[in-house]
């Protein structure tokens, strides 16, 4: 803190500042800067506002985090600040639990319904102004499992539920009573997870348990019409096993958020398949979003300056939010 008992606040904007930032710098000395810069804004810091979640720049930056106490990212997913000096250190980590919660589902019962509807093919058909017509499928009564049973799998296996769906989930433990999956199962034998279903939803954090979790053995384990729509991490999925799955028919098609390299180079394969649907790591992000980042950070701020708990603390060796927390 500064002479006057004023916290030192370094916050990483990234393109540009985050939003509604007032009641923070009425209260704070507050240091905004860009990748570049960090090292420097990080000196006698008190908190780090990661405003520019995906960058990965803090573990070369840390050697200048002298007085850090609390580290703030505007994300779900803590994987780009998880290196092993932070998990080593006493600076507290929180998230951004809560926000995506309800878009990232919508996101997914929407790519659940363009499959089934073929709407990609439609306005490929629309484009050529060509009249054609095709049965399509009902999702009432389809199978899903949802990878991941934290907030953003349960939002998604609630709203798939309510269009009709049989939902289970996969976790790291499995149990047969619970409120929002009824049964889940353990991703230690994700094969038998992801077998004989229709959609196949990823949502897990990414960890060293859950890296590269969906391969060759995991698609080959689907059947051929499962769909599979990856809204957690790139780097859950083994991308040259995924885009093999695809060619060869083991699955019927991928609708795909987030990538092992974003952006998606120009001259990947995944581009061309007729199968599949890309979106830029977007999912989470509906009007608003920004401001709903800033206000939860800015709730934790309160906070922290009362001495009061923080919300949504990620245990550094789990490399999330602990349920219940």
């Amino acid at each position: 803190m500064t002479e006057t008992g004023t916290p030192v606040l370094a916050v990483l904007t990234g393109d540009a500042p985050p939003p509604d930032m007032t009641a923070v710098e009425q209260q704070a000395e507050v240091r905004y800067t860009d990748a570049a810069g960090l090292a420097d804004a990080l000196r006698g810091a008190d908190a780090l506002f990661m405003y520019d979640f995906l960058s990965t720049v803090l573990p070369a930056a840390w050697h200048a985090a002298d007085r850090l106490q609390w580290l703030h990212i505007a994300a779900a997913g803590v994987d780009p600040v998880m290196f092993p000096e932070l998990q080593e250190s006493d600076v507290v980590l929180t998230n951004a639990r809560g926000v995506f919660d309800d878009s990232i589902a919508e996101y997914v019962l929407g790519q659940v319904l363009s499959f089934a509807k073929d709407m990609p093919r439609s306005l490929r058909l629309q484009d050529a102004r060509t009249w054609r017509h095709r049965e399509t499928e009902r999702i009432g009564g389809a199978s899903a499992v949802v990878v991941g049973t934290g907030p953003i799998g349960r939002a998604i296996a609630r709203l798939l539920r309510a269009a009709g769906l049989r939902v289970s989930g996969a976790g790291r433990r499995s149990r047969s009573d619970d409120p929002d999956f009824g049964t889940v199962h353990s991703t230690e034998r994700l094969a038998e997870c992801v077998a004989d279903t229709d959609y196949v939803v990823a949502v897990a954090p990414l960890t060293d348990q859950t890296k590269n979790m969906f391969d060759e053995a995991a698609f080959a384990a689907m059947k051929p019409s499962a769909r599979f729509i990856n809204v957690g991490r790139g780097e859950l999925v083994v991308t040259d096993d995924l885009v093999a799955a695809l060619r060869s028919g083991a699955i019927a098609g991928a609708a795909l958020d987030v990538f092992d390299t974003e952006p998606l180079p120009a001259d990947h394969p995944l581009w061309t398949m007729e199968n599949v649907l890309i979106s830029p790591h977007m999912s989470g992000d509906v009007v608003g979003w920004r401001r709903e980042l800033v206000g939860v950070f800015t709730d934790n701020f309160r906070r922290w300056r009362a001495g009061e708990s923080l919300r949504n603390v990620v245990d550094k060796q789990l490399g999330y939010v602990p349920s219940g927390s």
